[in-house]
């Protein structure tokens, strides 16, 4: 069981010094297979810094970008998990079918004056998230402008069915980011066009990170939530909390800028709709604005903090 905690670590620490960890695991709790709790707690914080510390490899403002449109990405997608789950699997949302009209519902489900969808409106982030995750940003560049078409056209346009004329919001029910907000998807194309013109190639990483998302979309297919549910929101507002602190700590514990860019492309986001948007307050408690906008104003400390020892290249 040992050999679970050397996972935790990255491949070229397990390489270095994985024999000697269990070594020294094996010698301080002879005839145990587990480590005691708080050793092992330890071991996964010490793995965890190594992850990070591994992670800075290479030019920091690239490295950056990616982050950021991965982040963007999912921030654009999470309203639509329920969706995007029911369409793979050709399930039909019935009952829990809230406001047909005003949702990015099934391509397949066809009403009285509705004609098909060509695509599911959760599809377009996930596919920019999918093609910046293996590091294809030229095909993450399309998928983010037809976010932004959607967001232009919205109420004129039936590209996407009738969801594109009488939808009033792109990213779920009024929450996160509202239709007319463009600022997201044209950051998103920004980002993805800048990445595709860098001669060198974009770090690719492993399908398995799809896993986490795939497990979020299957709860989110049983749970029938949609965007504007409290419960989406708190947990919203968890992770965004939990995002930021912990890009935060990896900046501070690198000294490298590259969790930094993520960050202020969140943080530009979320306040020109929290700022701009008395709808999308209505859709997030006061007291979860307060803590995202304060976390965020703590941005320009964290880089001044950080800057003298950070490492440019």
């Amino acid at each position: 069981m040992n050999r679970l905690v050397l996972l935790a670590y990255p491949k070229a620490y397990r390489d270095n010094r994985g024999d000697e960890l269990l070594d020294c695991l094996a010698d301080a709790h002879p005839g145990r297979e587990w480590p005691p709790p708080r050793e092992a707690a330890a071991l996964l914080g010490s793995a965890l810094r190594a992850r990070v510390q591994a992670a800075t490899t290479g030019t920091w403002w690239p490295a950056g970008l990616r982050l950021a449109g991965l982040w963007l990405a999912l921030l654009a997608l999470a309203p639509y998990l329920q969706d995007v789950w029911n369409w793979t699997l050709h399930i039909d949302p019935a009952a829990h079918a809230i406001n047909f009209h005003f949702n990015g519902r099934l391509p397949w489900a066809v009403g009285e004056g509705t004609r098909t969808r060509l695509l599911p409106y959760g599809l377009l982030p996930l596919i920019a998230f999918v093609a910046l995750l293996r590091g294809r940003a030229w095909i993450a560049v399309p998928a983010a402008a037809a976010m932004v078409y959607a967001g232009l056209t919205i109420g004129s346009s039936d590209v996407f069915g009738s969801q594109g004329v009488v939808g009033p919001s792109y990213y779920g029910l009024g929450a996160p980011i509202l239709a007319h907000h463009l600022v997201l998807p044209i950051l998103l194309v920004v980002i993805s066009a800048v990445l595709t013109v860098r001669r060198r190639r974009v770090r690719s990483s492993s399908y398995a990170w799809l896993i986490p998302l795939a497990v979020a979309a299957f709860v989110a297919g049983g749970l029938h939530l949609t965007a504007g549910d409290p419960w989406f929101q708190r947990g919203q507002f968890v992770l965004e909390i939990v995002l930021v602190i912990g890009a935060g700590l990896a900046t501070y514990q690198t000294r490298d800028f590259r969790w930094v860019v993520p960050i202020g492309a969140f943080g530009i986001v979320r306040a020109e709709a929290i700022l701009t948007d008395p709808t999308v307050l209505a859709y997030h408690a006061q007291p979860s604005v307060t803590a995202v906008l304060a976390l965020l104003a703590a941005l320009p400390v964290l880089v001044l903090t950080t800057r003298k020892n950070t490492r440019l290249r």
